[in-house]
């Protein structure tokens, strides 16, 4: 019998498969990478056959695992063959916005109203469902499979858990992603079906989060999924964030900031954030979170690279002079939009306040502060919600860059909590995998591994800092 679980961490760019044991720590690691396609511009996809492969090959060079959890990234989506496994297209990536133009069209109708009212979500080809009906309009084959009753069509989690062990269904979280199920339920909606054209008949099954999805064999043994979840929901019980309030905030891609709110719905639309599940056990009600989100953080950071403007990380860590938005030097990071609280695909990414002074380290320095800026606005709708937080658990490639780390602590007013382990999404998938084999009682059994040290902001005003950051995001808007 083993003695561990392993935990698959599907993101953007690559799958990670991480072993634990029963006490959180990791005795095993692989790393694997996978290439963004790029069709057309604002269309992004992965080829499933290979994630699917890359997660297969890790699973069977490991040894000794009781229990498997899988996170998956949101609202990425899959369309496939019942009967033969086959995906009919690519997965369609989360940061897709080919759906944009059929998303504008039911705000014009004035639906947008009932996605937030059952879904807790807006209008945003961000979201799954858009996606969905893309694949049954503009995929032939995908049209043809729905006839003959052999489609299967859902987010990327099913797809794997289908192909893995025969199973069809999805979490609860992802679920949530989708546009297409009633939070006040956790089932979907036939209404939001019917808006999206999606037949509701054809959806997986929406299972808690610590659930059985079936298993699967390996090299002859037979080893079961017991937990399947949303990478930023693995990411907040990861952070150890189990009782209501507790926030973090995940700098990858995008940032993506998450706060419990308990066994209750929270929403306040007027302000942009969303509604959402964090997580659902066996046998228990629904845990719900807030969300809010920054679409380009470490992409744009990378994409500054990409021109040129620095050589190695090293480069931006550490900055000689005061920061750039008090000089006047301001970047918004709206290169895919703005996500919360604007909801705006129209904006673009902007530097504002450039002159024959600017340097490329003012330019650098000015991207890792728009960021931060970004990250505050979101706290700030968040905590009209929940109170106020002292401290913010922070994860994510960004957070290896101390000047990033002192300024979103100076202009958050937070201190800055960094996990010891760099897997902390892994680290939350492994302990759902844990529960769901009951090889651990509840979530009291164990709380997040973060560094003692943390990072304090000073006591200051920066209020008119602030403001000066909505003006410039202000003239990024409706531009495109």
């Amino acid at each position: 019998m083993g003695t561990y679980v392993g935990a698959v961490d599907l993101g953007t760019t690559s799958n990670r498969f991480i072993i634990f044991d029963q006490k959180g720590r990791i005795v095993g690691l692989d790393q694997k990478e996978h290439e963004q396609i790029f069709p057309k511009p604002g269309w992004v996809e992965h080829d499933p056959e290979i994630l699917l492969n890359n997660i297969r090959t890790s699973i069977e060079a490991a040894i000794d695992i009781e229990a498997i959890g899988i996170d998956n990234q949101g609202e990425t989506v899959i369309a496939w063959d019942g009967a033969s496994g086959i995906p009919v297209y690519n997965a369609i990536v989360w940061q897709d916005q080919r759906t944009n133009h059929f998303i504008e069209a039911l705000k014009a109708k004035g639906i947008e109203h009932l996605t937030l009212a059952r879904a807790g979500l807006p209008l945003d080809p961000y979201f799954s469902a858009s996606k969905l009906r893309w694949i049954l309009k503009h995929v032939p084959q995908a049209a043809r499979l729905l006839k003959k009753g052999q489609l299967k069509l859902g987010t990327s989690d099913s797809f794997f858990v289908y192909r893995l062990t025969g199973e069809y269904a999805t979490d609860v979280t992802t679920a949530s992603r989708t546009s297409l199920m009633n939070l006040a339920t956790c089932d979907w909606d036939p209404d939001l079906c019917e808006v999206f054209e999606i037949p509701i008949e054809i959806l997986s099954e929406i299972r808690p989060t610590t659930a059985s999805f079936g298993v699967l064999t390996s090299k002859g043994r037979e080893i079961p999924i017991t937990a399947s979840v949303v990478d930023q929901q693995a990411a907040l019980l990861g952070h150890g964030c189990i009782t209501a309030g507790q926030i973090k905030a995940t700098f990858g891609t995008g940032v993506f900031t998450l706060a419990n709110t308990g066994k209750s719905v929270q929403s306040d639309h007027t302000r942009g954030i969303l509604s959402t599940v964090a997580w659902q056990l066996t046998n228990h009600k629904p845990v719900y979170a807030v969300d809010a989100g920054v679409y380009n953080a470490g992409s744009a950071v990378n994409w500054v690279k990409g021109i040129g403007l620095f050589a190695d990380f090293r480069d931006i860590d550490h900055f000689d002079r005061p920061s750039a938005i008090s000089r006047g030097l301001v970047f918004v990071p709206a290169l895919s939009g703005l996500a919360c609280p604007y909801w705006d695909r129209s904006a673009a990414g902007l530097w504002l306040g450039m002159s024959l002074e600017t340097t490329r380290e003012d330019l650098c320095q000015a991207v890792l502060e728009g960021i931060a800026l970004r990250t505050a606005q979101l706290l700030d709708a968040i905590f009209q919600l929940t109170d106020k937080q002292e401290s913010l658990s922070v994860d994510g490639g960004l957070i290896n860059n101390s000047y990033f780390c002192q300024f979103l602590a100076d202009i958050t007013r937070c201190r800055i909590v960094v996990p010891e382990s760099s897997d902390i999404t892994a680290y939350g998938t492994g302990r759902f995998a844990l529960l769901g084999s009951r090889m651990v009682a509840d979530l009291s059994d164990f709380t997040a591994v973060v560094k003692p040290k943390t990072i304090v902001y000073p006591q200051k005003d920066l209020t008119h800092l602030k403001a000066r950051f909505e003006e410039a995001v202000a003239r990024a808007r409706h531009w495109r």
